[in-house]
């Protein structure tokens, strides 16, 4: 496993993020809801979802995310983990921004990942997208820089800064980050 020392400017960024004040950005996320709005940049598809409310997930809500998320090549489905749609919902709150999220890439089946495992610098033939708990995505609104600086504040899971490709990786696995 890679282990990789944070930098000074990795620091400065955490600590400009940890600035941000999670109460006031907090009041965005409605008490007893978490909600997301997805644009999938490859399907054109999008969707605005409340999927969980009262204490449970939504099925019907959870099905149409995953169907938004679900890789383009092959057209094939998988239940996102919950755990990264609640990192995508606490990241808008971090951020003060409720908007909709572009996506670039979420889940890919394992024939589509050694695909790209073979042509694309950077994807890894063991890719927490092959089982639903990565995404690739930007935020309109919110400077990559902060956006990336945020999910490293959040402290979960994996989070991968891509400044050329204009956007950041989140995953549910564990604690890493690139």
């Amino acid at each position: 496993m890679l282990v990789q020392m944070i930098s000074r400017r990795d620091l400065l960024v955490s600590a400009v993020a940890s600035a941000i004040p999670f109460s006031a950005s907090a009041a965005l996320i409605v008490p007893g809801e978490r909600r997301l709005s997805l644009y999938n940049q490859h399907t054109g598809e999008s969707v605005k979802a409340v999927y969980w409310a009262d204490g449970e997930f939504i099925p019907d809500e959870l099905d149409a995310i995953n169907h938004v998320l679900r890789d383009h090549r092959t057209d094939g489905v998988i239940d996102i983990d919950t755990h990264l749609l609640d990192q995508l919902n606490l990241l808008q709150a971090k951020v003060g921004i409720t908007g909709r999220y572009e996506i670039i890439s979420a889940y890919r089946s394992p024939k589509s990942n050694a695909k790209l495992y073979k042509s694309t610098e950077g994807v890894s033939s063991k890719s927490h997208h092959m089982f639903g708990r990565a995404v690739d995505v930007r935020l309109p609104g919110v400077e990559l820089e902060r956006l990336h600086a945020a999910a490293l504040n959040m402290v979960a899971g994996g989070v991968g800064y891509y400044p050329k490709s204009h956007f950041i990786h989140l995953d549910s696995g564990e604690l890493r980050s690139w």
